[in-house]
């Protein structure tokens, strides 16, 4: 397979091309030689880069990690790896093709690659040239509920998970009681359906102070 259109969109020409065949060959196509081990090593690696990267930026270390999570994300690195063409390049086993996670999983593994083939420098301006840093962290609520909790010497308390909705349509329901109240918190997952309770619960702190 020719892999010079993703080199172009990479900006980056392999020394040994072997590297990125490597890193877009999944473990349904051979046992040998995938990208499962480039993958867990550009993970690493990712983070360590967009954590300088971002390092300098004034935040809290929880802005920070939070900030960083976001743009590591799956969901973050999956339309990274479409614009590179990483998915159409993608070298399957048969019947593979519902493998989602594959998607941004690939652009770790080439970051690695990269990483093996030019070192860190090479890593660093192709991250940089192809990560989307506008990125906005989503707010974690639960994290900030407890912080709260935490400075009025409060305990964490436990959320009540309900599955709602159809098996078609499964929906999460999230039950938070705290200070006398009920709240509650709906969506499709359950971490989400867990946020969406904890922030009606600082929504209503703010609204009693």
């Amino acid at each position: 397979m020719d892999f010079s259109q993703i080199e172009k969109n990479l900006n980056y020409t392999f020394k040994d091309k072997g590297l990125l065949r490597r890193a877009l060959t999944l473990a349904s196509a051979t046992n040998a030689d995938n990208n499962q081990t480039l993958e867990f090593f550009g993970d690493a690696i990712l983070e360590f880069i967009v954590s300088e990267r971002i390092f300098s930026e004034g935040k809290s270390e929880g802005q920070l990690t939070e900030k960083r999570k976001a743009l590591v994300s799956d969901k973050a690195l999956a339309p990274v790896s479409k614009k590179l063409g990483l998915d159409g390049a993608l070298i399957r086993g048969e019947g593979d093709i519902r493998n989602k996670k594959a998607i941004p999983s690939a652009y770790e593994a080439v970051i690695a690659a990269i990483f093996i083939d030019g070192g860190l420098d090479a890593a660093k301006r192709v991250v940089s040239e192809t990560l989307d840093f506008a990125v906005v962290a989503q707010k974690n609520y639960k994290g900030l509920l407890q912080e709260f909790l935490q400075k009025r010497g409060e305990s964490y308390p436990d959320y009540e998970r309900v599955l709602g909705g159809s098996a078609q349509r499964p929906r999460h329901i999230a039950r938070l009681r705290l200070f006398g109240q009920v709240f509650e918190g709906e969506a499709e997952k359950l971490k989400d359906a867990e946020q969406e309770a904890a922030k009606k619960a600082l929504t209503f702190i703010k609204t009693e102070k």
